[in-house]
């Protein structure tokens, strides 16, 4: 399959050039020419399937023909080797968890992937490619841990200074080896653009190979598709409408659901839950699209004031705002309603919610409230509630107890590379 640029001035590319590149010439995200459809046959059977033969299927509707079966096969089964369990919350409102992998966060599945396909397609070359990932939390130790010591491969993360939990921060700035960790004296935002200022520099390209590892990146994307249709598979039989809520700051998993819906998953709805960075839900209520300078909040991996992946959801619809709203429902919540929520389902369901997870549930909440349609809410939970445990311990006036992955992580030796929001002196670290 070849993938073509959301901007539409560069030439159609191969999957191989696409993933080690990130952008295209022009600056553009990269989608897929055309999204394949998926068999009925193969919807009857998801109830029967597991996520690894569901997401392998998946995965060969995009790479066929580019990664051989005896190759993709193995890779599959290695990046969905950990579960992704749909936990009944309440009733008609389930939770997605998808923290059960190495770094307890749902980028996990996304980073190893795209780790594991570089690696396929960089095994015989000499020159060494260098990854530039921009993180406001879990996307940097995801990559950190799907990369490191994967021969060929040097990874430099750019994560903004005092905007990510402490834990997040030990998760990416403790490993050493081919994972340089770059503090930058600026927002998530900042460190997204002096990512792209890289990629998109000519000069510099013709003298190292770079890609990207944010879900700008293909490889990113495809995989964030798989477990939409694990977690339907687990709820069709239900007969009602299935609504996914997703708390969304660069957008790059609700763009895996879409894509899955393409494919022919009958999804009824999409909520897009964000905190006070509201730029999407902003758009579909008035039409305009207006970036904004992101807002710090307790749900920081969605503080994105510019998402990335809007271009990609503008190209899916063709730029039309009602094919926007036919599909995707937009809400915000405050700190305060996020703490609210967080502390309810607590008292009353005995249910742990992450930040994120808390704007997700309280996305699927409203939206079943409002619609008046029976439906059943699957809310996607992202990242494992101990990741914020000075947010949560506040919030709950409690302690939560630290899984002993993460404590180990709490007690290494940070290496961090402090940078001022500056391209100049990226490139010197770069080079």
């Amino acid at each position: 399959m070849h993938y073509t640029s959301t901007n539409k001035q560069a030439a159609h590319a191969p999957l191989q050039q696409a993933v080690l590149k990130g952008l295209a010439d022009d600056g553009g995200l990269y989608m897929p020419a055309h999204i394949p459809t998926l068999p009925a046959s193969f919807f009857e059977q998801l109830p029967n399937l597991s996520l690894q033969e569901i997401s392998y299927t998946v995965a060969s509707a995009f790479l066929n023909g580019d990664v051989p079966a005896g190759a993709l096969k193995p890779l599959v089964e290695e990046v969905m080797s950990f579960d992704t369990p749909l936990v009944e919350v309440e009733p008609d409102i389930y939770s997605l968890e998808l923290f059960h992998g190495p770094t307890m966060a749902f980028k996990d599945v996304g980073a190893r992937f795209m780790s594991r396909l570089m690696a396929y397609f960089t095994k015989d070359k000499q020159d060494k490619l260098k990854v530039i990932v921009a993180t406001s939390g879990d996307t940097g130790s995801a990559v950190a841990a799907g990369f490191f010591n994967v021969a060929g491969i040097e990874v430099y993360i750019l994560f903004p200074k005092g905007k990510v939990s402490p834990l997040q921060q030990k998760q990416l700035t403790t490993w050493g080896g081919n994972i340089t960790a770059i503090e930058v004296e600026g927002t998530f935002d900042d460190c997204q653009r002096l990512a792209k200022q890289a990629l998109a520099d000519k000069a510099l390209n013709k003298q190292h190979v770079l890609t990207s590892a944010n879900s700008i990146n293909i490889a990113r994307l495809i995989p964030q598709s798989f477990y939409y249709f694990y977690a339907f598979g687990q709820v069709q039989q239900r007969d009602k409408p299935v609504v996914f809520s997703v708390p969304s700051g660069n957008f790059g998993n609700l763009t895996g659901g879409l894509l899955a819906a393409a494919m022919g998953l009958p999804v009824h709805r999409f909520v897009a839950a964000t905190n006070q960075n509201k730029v999407v839900p902003d758009y579909l209520m008035s039409g305009v699209y207006e970036p904004k300078p992101s807002v710090q909040t307790i749900s920081n991996a969605m503080d994105v004031g510019n998402p990335s992946n809007y271009a990609r959801m503008s190209a899916l619809f063709g730029g039309e705002l009602e094919q926007f709203q036919q599909q995707i429902t937009g809400c915000t919540f405050t700190d305060e309603q996020t703490r609210k929520a967080i502390g309810d389902v607590y008292q009353q369901h005995g249910y742990l919610l992450d930040p994120h997870g808390a704007v997700a549930y309280s996305g699927a909440k409203q939206f079943l409230a409002d619609s008046g349609v029976p439906a059943t809410a699957i809310f996607l939970e992202t990242a494992h509630p101990a990741k914020f445990r000075e947010v949560m311990n506040d919030t709950l006036g409690e302690t939560i107890a630290v899984p002993t992955r993460l404590q180990e992580f709490a007690e290494k030796e940070e290496y961090i590379v402090p940078m001022p929001n500056s391209y100049e002196a990226l490139k010197e670290v770069l080079v």
